[in-house]
C-alpha cells in the first residue's frame, strides 16, 4: 500500500477533480502492475495497472490488487473500476480508504465480494486521507479544502508599511510555495493584492500540464481590464456589486463574473466556498492580503494556514491577517501544528484550525 500511495503522488498535479489514487497488483509476491489516475476522462489506476501487467504479459488471475481508494462503482467519465477488476479475475483487493462518494461510498467494496473477490479496506487510511484531503472535504462538506499561504518575518510581518515585500522569503521558500499553488484546483487572492502587486497567480517554477484557477475578490469591481491575472483568460472575478460596463471590458478579456453579495454589501465568501464545491474545486489556495486573510478566517472558510517564516525581523510593518482585537484569550482562533520543515534558510508550518 505505501508504493501504492507513492503512484499516486504521481498523480498530484493532474487529476482534478478527481482524486489522486494509485493501483498496485502483486502476484506471488511480485508487483506485476502498477498505475495511477489520469487526467479526467482517461482511465483510472486500477486500469492502468492492469494495462501495465498486460504489457508486460502477467497474468492477473488469482493477484491481489492495492488501490489507495475505494474502486468506483458508477459509471462517470470512465465505466467502473469495480467492474474492472471483476473482469480480470483478481482474487484479493485492498482499499485504503473508502470513497466519500456518495456514487460509491462502500458499493464498490460490495460490488467486489458479490463477484466472490475478497475485498478489504483500512490500511494506511491516514495517509491516503491526506493525499486527497479537498476531495474528501469536497464530497463531505461541499466545499473545497482551503488553504492559506504567506510568508512573513519572525514578527509576524508580510509587508512594509510601503507595501515592499519582494523578497522576505528565500528562493527555496518560493518555489516550494508554488508546489503548493500547483496542486490546488484554483488560486485565491483579492484586489487588494492585485493593486498593489499586479501578480499573475500562475505557476512558474514547476512544469505542470494545468493551471489552476485565478480567483479575484474584488467587491466594488476595480480590477482593471490590463491586470496580469487576466492574461490568458478564465479568470473568476467575485463582486457584490453589479456594474455593467466593467463587467463587459472584464469578459472581453475572459473573464466570468460572479455576483455573491451579503448582507452587508461585501462578498458572501461562505457562499463563494459552496459554489465552488460544485464547481468541483478540491483545494483552494488563498494568497492574499490581511484583510480578505482575516475576513477568510473570520467567516470559517479557511481549513489550515501553509506559513513560510523567514530568520529576520521588520518591525512595525504590514501584518498576516487583520483580525478584530479581543477582550480576552477565551475568543483567539485555535490551531493545531501539523507539520514543520526547513525549507532552505526558511521555516515552513503547517497549522490547522480546530
Amino acid at each position: 500500500m505505501s508504493l501504492a500511495l507513492q503512484w499516486a503522488a504521481k498523480g498530484m498535479y493532474i487529476t482534478a477533480p478527481n482524486p489522486r489514487v494509485g493501483c498496485v497488483i502483486v502476484k506471488d509476491g511480485m508487483v506485476i502492475g502498477a498505475g495511477h489516475t489520469q487526467p479526467a476522462g482517461q482511465a483510472h489506476a486500477e486500469v492502468q495497472a492492469l494495462r501495465t501487467a498486460a504489457e508486460c504479459g502477467a497474468d492477473v488471475r488469482g493477484a491481489t490488487v492495492y488501490v489507495t481508494l475505494e474502486p468506483c462503482s458508477h459509471f462517470g467519465r470512465t465505466p467502473p473500476c469495480a467492474d474492472a477488476l471483476v473482469q480480470a479475475g483478481v482474487a484479493r483487493v485492498v482499499a485504503a480508504v473508502g470513497d466519500p462518494n456518495p456514487l460509491v461510498a462502500g458499493q464498490g467494496l460490495a460490488r467486489l465480494r458479490a463477484a466472490g473477490i475478497a475485498a478489504e479496506c483500512g490500511v494506511l487510511e491516514s495517509e491516503a486521507r491526506e493525499l486527497n484531503i479537498g476531495f474528501f472535504s469536497r464530497m463531505q462538506r461541499g466545499r473545497p479544502w482551503v488553504r492559506l499561504k504567506a510568508a512573513a518575518s519572525l514578527d509576524g510581518k508580510t509587508a512594509l508599511h510601503n507595501g515592499l515585500s519582494q523578497w522576505i522569503t528565500g528562493e527555496a521558500a518560493r518555489a516550494d510555495g508554488h508546489a503548493w499553488r500547483a496542486r490546488a484546483s484554483a488560486v485565491l487572492t483579492g484586489i487588494g493584492t492585485v493593486k498593489s502587486d499586479d501578480p499573475q497567480m500562475t505557476v512558474r517554477a514547476l512544469d505542470i500540464p494545468r493551471q489552476p484557477q485565478r480567483i479575484v475578490v474584488d467587491r466594488n469591481l476595480e480590477l482593471a481590464p490590463q491586470a496580469r491575472i487576466l492574461h490568458g483568460g478564465g479568470a473568476l472575478v467575485v463582486t457584490a456589486r453589479s456594474d455593467a460596463n466593467k463587467e463587459a471590458m472584464l469578459r472581453e478579456q475572459g473573464a466570468e463574473i460572479l455576483l455573491l453579495p451579503n448582507a452587508d454589501g461585501k462578498v458572501d465568501l461562505p457562499a463563494l466556498m459552496q459554489e465552488l464545491g460544485k464547481r468541483e474545486v478540491n483545494e483552494l489556495h488563498v494568497e492574499a492580503g490581511s484583510r480578505l486573510n482575516g475576513a477568510l478566517i473570520e467567516a470559517g472558510c479557511v481549513d489550515e494556514l501553509l506559513l513560510y517564516l523567514a530568520p529576520n525581523l521588520l518591525g512595525d510593518a504590514q501584518g498576516l491577517f487583520d483580525l478584530p482585537a479581543l477582550e480576552d484569550l477565551e475568543g483567539r482562533k485555535k490551531l493545531a501544528f501539523h507539520e514543520f520543515s526547513r525549507i532552505g534558510a526558511d521555516l515552513r508550518i503547517l497549522a490547522r484550525f480546530v
